[in-house]
């Protein structure tokens, strides 16, 4: 699991954490682990100063790059589906604001991020380092071809909607692994899961999504 550190003035924000967290478990969210995740990950760090009055609304705010921090809820159901124990090395594509790298951090013992944004990946670096998390590397790089050298990873999340599943990552999804990524055109994705069962890859849509576009070899152009 993760070693993290919260210093003294994120304890401040302590309050508006439980708060956050009533909501996504009012809005559905029961999975314990996610749930305390969230109240412990200090998601003010990961916005922007002039938002950070707004850090545990649960919705989407704008980091700069035409990027979002997305909604908490979005976010919550997600690392659900991905059904985490804390055993598992995780790969993320998109750090973002390394908000989700931080969660993600909480629920797996390993997190290797790829970040296509050079401000956004400096950023986050130094705000996953601020706050004690320890278990995650982030890497400059284009997120569709994955992280090869870590592979294979037990789940992977995709934090973009792209035109359809880069192969390189279903190709480092070990087996008996999840993959979850918005697929689809500009404004109309399928949230879908891709699961490795044997030799079968085996797609399942969850759902309507939307998320920017995920740019990269295997993705749409930047």
């Amino acid at each position: 699991m993760a070693h993290r550190r919260l210093g003294a003035t994120a304890d401040t924000y302590a309050g508006y954490r439980a708060r956050l967290v009533e909501t996504l478990r009012a809005k559905g969210v029961r999975d314990l682990a996610v749930l305390k995740a969230f109240a412990e990950t200090p998601r003010h760090r990961f916005v922007p100063a002039a938002l950070r009055h707004r850090a545990y609304e649960d919705t989407a705010l704008p980091i700069g790059d035409d990027q979002t921090i997305s909604q908490p809820f979005t976010q919550a159901s997600y690392l659900e589906a991905l059904r985490l124990t804390g055993r598992e090395r995780v790969l993320e594509i998109g750090t973002g604001s390394g908000y989700q790298t931080a969660l993600l951090a909480a629920l797996a013992a390993q997190v290797f991020s790829v970040e296509r944004v050079k401000t956004l990946a400096l950023a986050a670096r130094e705000a996953l380092r601020e706050t004690g998390v320890t278990n995650v590397s982030v890497l400059l790089g284009d997120g569709t071809l994955g992280w090869s050298a870590y592979a294979p990873y037990d789940a992977i999340l995709v934090a973009a909607g792209g035109p359809a599943v880069p192969p390189p990552l279903v190709e480092q999804l070990a087996a008996g692994g999840r993959l979850l990524m918005p697929v689809g055109a500009h404004g109309a994705q399928t949230l879908t899961l891709v699961e490795r069962l044997g030799v079968e890859i085996r797609q399942t849509p969850l759902g309507d999504a939307r998320f920017v576009p995920l740019v990269g070899e295997h993705g749409f152009d930047g």
